[in-house]
């Protein structure tokens, strides 16, 4: 399935150690170790397998705590001390699956050590490894490149949002001297009388004045 390029998983209640043992004999053979894509497709199974593999472990080492936790799970919306008590055994079951996950990746990297210590030797292999180099280091740019472009977004989007703040300010401030404009006006027209209406008086007065 692997060499067709099919999907392929791991199931509960497999020997998990004899699948993770006949997969990396067949990642020592040639037509597997110089398929990248291949290579991939058994690892991700292995890790399948170490994850049902400690799952089951926990369930024999801790029955009675996992049943307990299932009932606790159920009265601890109401209950927060049993939800506390609930997150502590929870806490402690899955620091034991730590421990085991990290125990059987231990003894699976020991023993792909063994079936790839002599990929250097095989000049095929060695091109795919520069291969998958240059693809890692590809990614790994493609991720640079696109945190940098989220962050030049970011500070566009900054100080576009400071243009707009700035320019509401500077609109705020025309209101603000407008207004106060108007409001002087206002009291000047109150203040001071209107000069075309203390015309007529002044002339009367001046043409009377000369007739004396």
């Amino acid at each position: 399935m692997a060499l067709s390029g099919k999907n392929f998983q791991a199931f509960p209640g497999q020997d998990h150690r004899a699948h993770i043992t006949s997969h990396l004999n067949f990642m020592a053979t040639n037509i597997a170790r110089n398929n990248p894509v291949v290579m991939a497709a058994m690892e991700k199974n292995i890790f399948e397998h170490i994850s049902l593999m400690s799952q089951e472990q926990i369930e024999l080492e801790f029955p009675q705590e996992l049943q307990q936790l299932a009932q606790m799970n159920q009265m601890a919306q109401n209950n927060p001390q049993i939800a506390q008590a609930a997150q502590q055994i929870s806490q402690k079951i899955e620091a034991r699956k730590a421990v085991l996950i990290a125990e059987m990746m231990e003894e699976f990297l020991k023993e792909e050590r063994e079936v790839t210590s002599g990929f250097g030797d095989d000049p095929i292999a060695k091109l795919r490894a520069r291969e998958l180099d240059l693809r890692a280091a590809d990614n790994e740019r493609k991720r640079k490149e696109g945190e940098e472009r989220i962050n030049l977004d970011r500070m566009k989007a900054m100080m576009n949002q400071r243009e707009h703040e700035d320019k509401l300010d500077q609109n705020a401030d025309l209101a603000k001297m407008r207004a106060e404009t108007s409001i002087e006006k206002t009291i000047l027209s109150k203040s001071i009388p209107n000069v075309d209406k203390m015309m007529p008086n002044i002339e009367i007065e001046k043409y009377e004045g000369e007739n004396r």
